[in-house]
């Protein structure tokens, strides 16, 4: 490991390290534009001039050196200081001042350091240049005269997203970045580009205009709208959220966040249930706390009650959901409302056993079912990681871009009995072999007891490395299937059953027609189709309205703060649960959130500790020999669960990416 001196401080750094990171490694604080940890090396902004001994006597861009044995770095002397008011000087030649109407005031790198290394006055005055507004789609909105063309949006759209329709045209001071065409970007993950940009150039659309950073409050929250967990923190202000963030944390989403997360917090206060409903006489009509649950009281259920568990829904709610119906007399428990029926009799079989952090490691990967570019996004990152390292992808199922070249094997589950040899050996020489099965196999019979058929024909599961992958996408599975919402034969056994009473906590993707007899109560946050085929509604909260813990698909427990209230009469579901089973006579045993959680860790002690859950890895016996074609069960990426559908912005991202509808623009 090479020394050098930092400002007369020694310090050893990594084989490999640049000057750059020398400097923060000896916390110094190196001012950039281009230089990105996540991104590659650009050295075209030249604000980290910095100077180094032996070499040529002027200043040398930090993030494109490498650190050698005894170099001297100056991080702070005359020439650097020079150097940098002139690098600033230039950026703001054709800079527009507008910082007073711009979106990024308050967390713009140029305003911050304009202040901190700019000179404070400029020499150039002549006319400052103009750059026409480019379109982006729903997303991104772009006031393209404020960029400096550090390209960090460009290296993010082809390295990470795999989708590079960013790029720059024309040269000199009339170069530009755009999308060529000027059509939306198609990717999930066009939304980090405003994280991204260091100045004003790309800010939030659905956001433009509506606060200043220092007027929000921010608090840290998990993400419900896959099964990966993302860590992100939700901004609000008074009782509104207006915006959703990614927070870092290598292990779960790096610093990214889909566009869904970000994006579907407009829906949170639009469709939203505010009161309690009773249905009289074919209708729902608005009714008080005290006659909805009296309506429910009412019901003579003999103990045939069931609850279904929604997607999106944290841990507390469905432990507090189980325990009434438990209270009451019932067994019947369920969160795969789509009708799946997987075997659960061991929790290893239907995770995502390798973590997240180490599949970019992965040399073979095998997709069996799936697209994961819809499913799970962040997932699709991580395999990029891991193909930049030469990992071979192999797969089955029904072809989709994933950004990435994939040797598919072909459509039919048949497939997996048969594997073609090239795959096998593939696998053979693979030290860290990886399947990652989709959502789509377990919907076929004997698919899944395929996949688990290939853990030993592939060599899966190793010494410290465990390669069998099963997909979920609804934020609540995990959760769920760890507190035994998975009843033998699934919701089709439990519409059978025929239960008098069934409780649907937020579960939008039923079909109720199946329980045509039984008495419904939907205790949820919007008037999606739970709500429609309820007999009593419960208005609950959202994921931002209160405090949870959630278990993303690679079984890693996480906890979410409470952002905001609930609007109108609605109430945490908890809350709501405890206050029906008294109006029940079956009181639950807890008064207070603290306590419902000591309950739920006490039942279930993997939930009370932070991080990944060991469940051990045990294979059951499963019927295999499937056939047939694999679906994907997500038609739709931006409208699959109640707040999206309630949210303008994935509506109209659903109609522009998904749909093809085009969206001209008013003329300025």
């Amino acid at each position: 490991m090479p020394k050098v001196k930092v400002d007369g401080q020694e310090i050893e750094v990594p084989a490999g390290a640049t000057v750059l990171q020398a400097c923060e490694m000896a916390g110094k604080e190196i001012p950039r534009f281009c230089y990105h940890e996540r991104l590659s090396i650009a050295g075209n902004c030249r604000m980290c001039l910095v100077e180094v001994k032996p070499g040529p006597p002027k200043p040398q861009a930090s993030c494109a050196l490498p650190a050698a044995e005894g170099q001297e770095i100056r991080t702070d002397s005359l020439m650097v200081k020079k150097a940098r008011e002139g690098v600033m000087e230039f950026l703001l030649i054709n800079h527009p001042l507008d910082c007073p109407i711009c979106d990024q005031g308050g967390e713009c790198d140029l305003q911050d350091q304009s202040v901190a290394y700019g000179k404070g006055a400029s020499r150039f005055d002549e006319n400052k240049r103009a750059v026409t507004e480019k379109y982006m789609g729903p997303i991104v909105k772009t006031v393209m005269t404020r960029c400096i063309q550090c390209t960090r949006c460009v290296r993010f759209a082809e390295e990470v997203a795999g989708v590079p329709e960013i790029g720059a045209i024309y040269r000199g001071e009339n170069m530009q970045i755009t999308t060529y065409l000027e059509h939306a970007a198609k990717s999930e993950l066009s939304g980090n580009v405003v994280d991204l940009c260091p100045v004003g150039a790309l800010t939030s659309k659905p956001y433009a205009f509506e606060a200043r950073p220092w007027e929000l409050k921010k608090t840290p929250a998990i993400d419900v709208m896959d099964a990966l967990g993302t860590n992100i923190r939700l901004d609000s202000r008074g009782r509104q959220v207006l915006r959703a963030v990614p927070r870092i944390n290598d292990d779960v989403n790096e610093e990214w966040a889909s566009d869904k997360t970000r994006h579907n917090v407009d829906g949170l206060v639009r469709k939203r249930l505010d009161r309690p409903y009773v249905r009289k006489d074919g209708k729902l009509v608005p009714a008080t706390w005290a006659e909805a649950f009296a309506a429910i009281a009412a019901v003579q259920h003999g103990g045939s009650v069931a609850a279904i568990a929604g997607d999106l829904l944290d841990c507390e709610t469905m432990f507090a959901g189980k325990a009434l119906v438990e209270k009451l007399g019932g067994t019947m428990l369920e969160g795969r409302q789509t009708g799946m029926a997987y075997d659960v009799s061991s929790l290893s079989a239907v995770v995502f056993n390798t973590p997240l952090a180490e599949l970019e490691t992965a040399d073979a990967i095998l997709l069996v079912g799936t697209n994961l570019r819809w499913e799970a996004p962040l997932v699709n990152t991580r395999i990029r990681k891991a193909i930049k390292k030469g990992a071979k992808v192999f797969a089955v199922g029904p072809e989709v871009d994933l950004t990435y070249k994939v040797e598919w094997l072909g459509n039919d589950a048949s497939l997996l009995g048969k594997l073609p040899q090239a795959v096998v050996e593939a696998f053979g020489k693979a030290a860290r072999p990886a399947m990652i099965v989709g959502g789509g196999v377990l919907a076929v019979d004997g698919a899944h007891g395929d996949t688990l058929a290939l853990v030993e024909t592939l060599g899966l599961v190793k010494e410290g490395w465990n390669g069998y992958n099963l997909l979920h996408f609804a934020a609540a599975r995990m959760g769920a299937l760890m507190l035994g919402f998975a009843m033998d034969g699934g919701i089709k056994a439990m519409a059978a059953a025929k239960p008098k009473l069934l409780f649907s906590l937020g579960a939008d993707e039923v079909d109720y027609a199946a329980f045509e007899g039984s008495f419904k109560v939907y205790i949820g946050h919007h008037g999606d189709k739970g709500a429609h085929a309820a007999d009593v509604i419960l208005p609950g909260a959202s994921y931002a309205e209160k405090a949870g813990t959630y278990v993303n698909l690679e079984g890693r427990v996480q906890r979410g703060e409470k952002a905001v209230f609930a609007p109108g009469d609605a109430r945490e579901d908890w809350s709501i649960l405890r206050a029906l089973s008294d109006a029940m006579g079956a009181t639950l045993p807890f008064d207070s959130f603290d306590a419902l959680r000591a309950a739920m860790f006490a039942a279930v002690p993997a939930l009370g500790v932070e991080g990944l859950v060991d469940y051990g890895w045990s294979v059951p016996s499963l019927p295999t020999g499937a056939s047939g074609a694999f679906g994907s069960p997500i038609k739709d990426f931006y409208l699959t669960n109640a707040i999206c559908r309630a949210s303008p912005t994935m509506q109209q991202c659903s109609a522009e990416l998904v749909h093809g509808e085009t969206f001209a623009e008013a003329a300025e």
